[in-house]
């Protein structure tokens, strides 16, 4: 059978997608070698943080002249640089790889190993399927090019959009099923982020191995729920600057990058929803969708924010999943 490079590409955004929620900080990468007859010899994907990087994992599975003459795909530039593991580029060498071909450079510059391949005579090719390649480690790149973690805020809402009655009860919009493809959403994040506000009304205990609550007056109470497993991060006047009386937003994320979050997960009321959006701080909406209708004007909604006159100055989103979790729908869709 013969490959298209597309083909063995989407090979690898498919074993990349094994790694998620696994691997950070490293991005997720999938790995497909074929040998000089164009026969798919090994797979590999990187499995979890500090174990071998894709290239390797399938690699290290040939027999030695195996791949020789061969040609390696990879949605990542190989690195050329010492980390928790060695440089990809020295076994693509040792095994004697002919081609690589890659779907993106590596955005972390000192990391990209192309000049290294080629300077051994191995012929690369790069920028196959690059955009699908990018979305697929959006995190990473931001990461690495802002130096802030990604944000996903997640919502659930009526048909009519509100988030709780005007009296603030919200138990249950969704379903069963959607609450609990939420508590699978969040392992895939590494920290769960929600307001005093929110901790108070509704005394969650949201699972997680870190946490950061926003509480700038120190209100929340030291026997709630949130507080008594994982490890925690309360931002509050003490430890966070302010901005217009309020604390600033992203000085947290700041503060969470510098302590290792490379992703977060929100779940808050309108109030912090409207201000993350606001400063144009949200990477992602999940928003699930109740077959329900609330009617009543009071009702909370989202997203808190000031006065808009105009339709043109809503924010724009570009829908990329719908998901059915009778009998609610769940929509992804990323800040444009």
């Amino acid at each position: 059978m013969t490959y298209t490079h597309e083909q063995c590409m989407r090979m690898c955004f498919s074993l990349a997608k094994k790694g998620k929620g696994r691997v950070s900080p490293n991005p997720m990468v999938g790995c497909v070698v074929l040998d000089k007859n164009g026969n798919i010899v090994s797979k590999g994907y990187h499995k979890k943080y500090g174990e071998n990087h894709a290239e390797r994992d399938a690699l290290l599975k040939l027999q030695k002249n195996e791949a020789e003459g061969g040609t390696l795909y990879v949605n990542l530039e190989p690195c050329s640089h010492y980390g928790r593991t060695s440089p990809c580029t020295d076994i693509i060498i040792e095994k004697k790889i002919k081609k690589v071909v890659f779907a993106m450079r590596d955005p972390n510059k000192k990391a990209g190993g192309t000049d290294v391949l080629k300077k051994a005579g191995i012929e690369v090719i790069e920028g196959v399927l690059e955009d699908e390649a990018k979305f697929l480690n959006r995190v990473f790149i931001k990461n690495m090019t802002k130096k802030l973690p990604y944000v996903v805020l997640k919502t659930a809402t009526t048909m009519d959009g509100k988030i709780a009655s005007g009296t603030g009860d919200s138990k249950w919009i969704t379903s069963e099923k959607a609450r609990e493809e939420v508590y699978k959403m969040r392992k895939e994040f590494d920290c769960i982020l929600t307001s005093s506000n929110t901790v108070i009304a509704d005394n969650p205990v949201m699972k997680h191995r870190f946490k950061c609550i926003l509480d700038k007056n120190s209100k929340v109470p030291a026997d709630a729920e949130i507080l008594k497993q994982g490890e925690i991060y309360i931002a509050t006047k003490e430890n966070t600057p302010l901005k217009d009386g309020e604390l600033d937003l992203k000085a947290v994320l700041k503060e969470l990058y510098k302590q290792g979050i490379c992703s977060v997960f929100v779940e808050c009321g309108g109030k912090l929803g409207g201000a993350l959006l606001k400063e144009g701080l949200i990477d992602e909406v999940y928003q699930f969708i109740a077959p329900k209708i609330l009617n009543d004007n009071s009702g909370m909604s989202p997203f808190d924010g000031g006065v808009v006159n105009k339709i043109n100055e809503c924010k724009k989103l570009k829908i990329y999943e719908i998901k059915s979790f009778a009998p609610d729908v769940l929509i992804k869709a990323a800040i444009l």
